[in-house]
């Protein structure tokens, strides 16, 4: 291999880390706003906020965003309500931002959060069933 080539691949391999290194540095921060746990406190869900958005996270993966907060507090509350029918105590923790936001979401479509709750669930129910 020329001395040249070399040179020209380093710099290639240094700029690349370097881009990366940027990439990394200018991602948008990610806000932990709600967990689910089990027992043995293994994470079954989690909210998190990023770039604006309520990202829901279920087994691993995003199961899904919103710039809901209602929507997604609601969904990760009927995942807790499906561990527990199923038998598996779990816990549900949220931020005080993530309630007030939903809070606050539901109050502007005039309903408290347990009718938003409620009404979701039953369109829920009403898609799985047609």
């Amino acid at each position: 291999m020329s001395t040249t080539s070399k040179l020209r691949r380093d710099l290639r391999r240094r700029n690349e880390q370097i881009a990366a290194n940027k990439a990394k540095a200018n991602a948008s921060p990610v806000e932990p706003h709600a967990e689910l746990r089990d027992q043995a406190r293994t994470l079954l869900a989690g909210v998190v906020r990023r770039d604006g958005e309520w990202v829901l996270g279920m087994d691993g993966r995003i199961a899904g965003q919103s710039e809901s907060a209602a929507q997604v507090l609601a969904l990760i509350m009927q995942a807790g309500e499906l561990h527990e029918r199923q038998g598996t105590p779990v816990r549900l923790a949220y931020s005080d931002a993530l309630r007030d936001a939903a809070e606050a979401e539901a109050k502007a479509k005039g309903q408290t959060f347990d009718e938003f709750k409620a009404e979701l669930a039953a369109a829920m129910a009403a898609h799985k069933a047609g």
